[in-house]
């Protein structure tokens, strides 16, 4: 940890975080709002003797595309790709019109994914929101002890079916895991398909996605309580007393959120002011997503697809960068110590695509994992680390 304090952020990223290797090809994706910390990392890929290459475009949201330009620089395959956003890279119009697929059949609807997590021909990192303070304050960490952790977690998830999380705010939800593998964001993108946040700091699991989302939102659907769980999703409250995304950004919740889940999908928002923000993205979502169908930019069929998973439960995830705080800023907020979080939305398992994923913080969390011969681990007591 002594190194890491002795370089700056930029270095850190390009050299610890990143790997960089001589003449590397990097290609840097930036805002004018992020112009600052871009050009240091440009420079500290300079130092390292390798190419960078520094492309700007307008600051994205969640429901904008990205330029074509940018969209054009990925498709040249750099060794790596920089996000450094003040929002989001933005949205791959051609990708979701004609999805690139694998050839072993699987599909992703942006060049970004397809080239990650499916050629595996680039590693990357993406940062939607970061600020000077935050870059200064929360890269310089002890990424052996955060990718020690990681892994433990990791394992502790190997086997689960299911986990159990309340919180004093309220939250009292079982998530069904059964199949699925905890994912990690540690720091460590030196392998080509590796990438994740900067600042890292996170392990997150995509939950089974239910059978639910067959009524409107404001109804609650009914719920078979002799169904298997993994067939039939997350059940229960979730109470977000945190910080929310939103479709124009994000924000610290001045009243909690209440969020009932019914086999696996949203059934009811209640709260201030929030709630009633959270609930008109959603339904904004669907909305646009069946509009994408009619007008071609959706393939047919997905546009129900998307508008259903608008409000899927996509993501439990715990935070675990020990100089990250609740601030109001996701980016940040949900990789700080204490806190869980859950997305609506698109998942990161590629069974719930949607064109949204809004996280959303729960504060001093207990999380309870179970498996299939009844035995449990408590993973976090009343936000906790219990490794």
């Amino acid at each position: 940890m002594g190194k890491n304090k002795e370089k700056t952020s930029a270095e850190t990223v390009i050299q610890d975080v990143l790997g960089i290797k001589k003449k590397e090809n990097v290609l840097i994706i930036a805002n004018p709002e992020t112009n600052l910390i871009a050009q240091e990392l440009y420079t500290a890929v300079r130092e390292a003797d390798g190419n960078p290459s520094l492309i700007f475009q307008p600051a994205k949201t969640i429901f904008d595309n990205a330029e074509l330009p940018v969209i054009g620089a990925i498709k040249s395959e750099p060794d790596i790709v920089l996000s450094i956003s003040s929002n989001k890279l933005g949205k791959d119009s051609e990708g979701i019109k004609n999805p690139y697929k694998t050839e072993d059949g699987r599909s992703y609807d942006h060049i970004f994914d397809y080239l990650l997590d499916g050629k595996k021909s680039i590693r990357a990192c993406w940062t939607p929101g970061l600020t000077e303070d935050m870059f200064r304050r929360t890269v310089n960490i002890d990424y052996k002890l955060l990718r020690e952790r990681c892994e433990a977690i990791c394992k502790k998830y190997e086997n689960a079916v299911s986990v159990h999380v309340t919180s004093p705010g309220g939250t009292d939800v079982v998530v069904p895991v059964k199949g699925r593998k905890g994912l990690v964001d540690n720091g460590d993108f030196t392998q080509p398909g590796s990438g994740g946040n900067v600042p890292a700091g996170e392990v997150f699991i995509s939950p089974v996605v239910g059978r639910g989302n067959q009524g409107l939102l404001h109804k609650k659907a009914r719920a078979d309580s002799e169904a298997d769980i993994n067939e039939r999703g997350t059940n229960g409250t979730i109470v977000f007393d945190g910080s929310m995304t939103f479709s124009d950004g994000d924000a610290l919740l001045k009243t909690p959120i209440t969020v009932q889940v019914t086999d696996g999908f949203v059934s009811d928002i209640s709260g201030g002011e929030e709630a009633a923000r959270l609930r008109k993205d959603i339904l904004w979502a669907e909305k646009e997503s069946l509009a994408m169908e009619l007008s071609r930019k959706l393939p047919k069929g997905q546009g129900a697809v998307y508008a259903r998973n608008a409000r899927n439960i996509g993501e439990l995830g715990i935070g675990l960068n020990p100089s990250a705080n609740v601030t109001g800023n996701m980016l940040e907020d949900e990789k700080a110590f204490r806190t869980c979080h859950f997305a609506i939305g698109e998942n990161y398992d590629g069974d719930a695509s949607a064109l949204i994923h809004f996280d959303g913080i729960v504060r001093e969390p207990t999380l309870v994992i179970k498996y299939a011969d009844g035995s449990e681990f408590t993973l976090l007591d009343k936000g906790d680390l219990q490794l």
